[in-house]
């Protein structure tokens, strides 16, 4: 049943709402930034981080992250608060969700707030109701905790510049992985548009670096640096497309991280797919390829080619690079460059780096690689030991497919388990 229209609506109703609004963003993280807290006030943010999130140390981290409203002008239609959905709305005001925030706080229930919003009127006006709330949060009620707020594309880069020196992160969601398919389930808005704001923001943090280089006292902006999300499965561009935008991101617009969604079929558009089920094999398969661009030196063209332009469903993307690529292995891990030692599946940088400085003082053995964390269930097949293999192998693709998979068959206690998401990769 519908609320009349005039009704009131008390806050923790408007939280009920705005809160389940906001879940389906996932570009929300908090890792980078360090905010100190001085005079006394409330709060801090340091490099742990504060979301809904896992910390380096396996602590869990949490946010309130709502919507400052789901009132939108925009009709998407992967949105779930696209205007012609018949859904409850509602909205905040600014001095509401600086109460929640700290009254949030006090009550030791979070360490941050992640803000995004519908759009209302127009782009500056909804940017303008973000700045009043992170404004009000530092300034009046001197709060030093993690703020991650979502930027409107589109708004007047005096408002997001002036956000941006209060917050920790921001994002600018490209939401789709093309023009094309933008203009087809998103026809109000502009890639264009979005891209400039992300640049405008990127910009302004490389700056910001810089004088921090030169003085000792200055407002930092965006200190935590940006993020994105692309969602997955809505639209018909391959991994390979997706994996080449992530990589254009993070090399000319500096983004700290690019997040992935599977796609959740919440509304009824005939150029929408038909999905039963969000294809959250796809993404994690995506958070993996982006950790190798990240970490690991490969380029996307590494990773994906036009013969290959989707993840391999049965391995992660190191291994199934590995076995398209067999005339590069086995390496010998005694003499091998740093750069091809993280290439090989079961070693992680952390582990790579021990063998390098390891082998300058002994030649390394498979058990002393074990020591080092190296999984030798699945190195192995690519590596010899000063000039030995573990076992007899036969390196060909068909062959070494069917051990992998074997090995991931075997009961669980007697084998390692794939690699975590978000804590390295190997």
């Amino acid at each position: 049943m519908r609320r009349k229209i005039g009704e009131s609506m008390d806050v923790l109703e408007k939280l009920k709402i705005l809160g389940a609004a906001a879940k389906y963003d996932v570009s929300c993280s908090s890792s980078g930034s360090k905010r100190a807290n001085e005079n006394k006030g409330m709060g801090n943010a340091s490099f742990s981080g504060i979301c809904h999130a896992w910390a380096d140390d396996g602590r869990c981290i949490s946010l309130l992250k709502i919507l400052f409203t789901n009132f939108c002008i925009y009709d998407c239609a992967y949105c779930y608060n696209r205007r012609s959905n018949d859904i409850e709305r509602a909205s905040f005001t600014a001095e509401e969700v600086v109460q929640l925030t700290i009254n949030f706080y006090k009550r030791n229930y979070i360490e941050g707030l992640f803000l995004s919003s519908g759009i209302m009127k127009d782009s500056d006006y909804t940017m303008n109701q973000l700045l009043a709330v992170v404004k009000r949060l530092r300034l009046i009620e001197n709060f030093h905790g993690y703020i991650h707020l979502k930027a409107i594309p589109g708004a007047d880069s005096k408002i997001i510049h002036e956000a941006g020196l209060y917050v920790d992160r921001m994002s600018v969601n490209i939401e789709l992985p093309s023009d094309k398919s933008l203009k087809l389930l998103a026809p109000q808005k502009d890639s264009k548009t979005i891209f400039h704001s992300m640049s405008f923001i990127g910009e302004n943090i490389q700056e910001s670096k810089e004088e921090k280089k030169k003085k000792q006292k200055f407002l930092p902006f965006v200190p935590a640096g940006q993020s994105t999300q692309v969602i997955v499965g809505a639209s018909p561009e391959t991994d390979l497309n997706i994996i080449k935008l992530s990589e254009n991101l993070y090399q000319k617009l500096f983004l700290k991280r690019v997040y992935y969604s599977a796609y959740v079929p919440v509304n009824l558009d005939k150029n929408l797919p038909a999905l039963s089920s969000p294809p959250l094999l796809r993404e994690n398969r995506l958070y993996q390829a982006d950790w190798l661009l990240r970490f690991y030196g490969f380029q996307a063209n590494e990773i994906l080619d036009p013969q290959h332009p989707f993840l391999d469903e049965d391995f992660d993307p190191k291994t199934s690079w590995a076995l398209r690529n067999l005339n590069l292995f086995p390496i010998e891990i005694n003499r091998a460059e740093y750069e091809m030692i993280l290439k090989v599946p079961g070693i992680g940088v952390k582990s790579a780096q021990r063998i390098v400085h390891a082998r300058k003082f002994n030649a390394l053995t498979f058990d002393h690689l074990k020591k080092m964390g190296v999984v030798l269930k699945r190195a192995r097949f690519f590596i010899t030991c000063d000039g030995k293999r573990l076992e007899r192998l036969d390196l060909e693709e068909t062959v070494l497919r069917n051990q992998l998979l074997f090995e991931r068959k075997k009961p669980a206690k007697s084998r390692q388990p794939e690699m975590p998401l978000f804590q390295g990769y190997q």
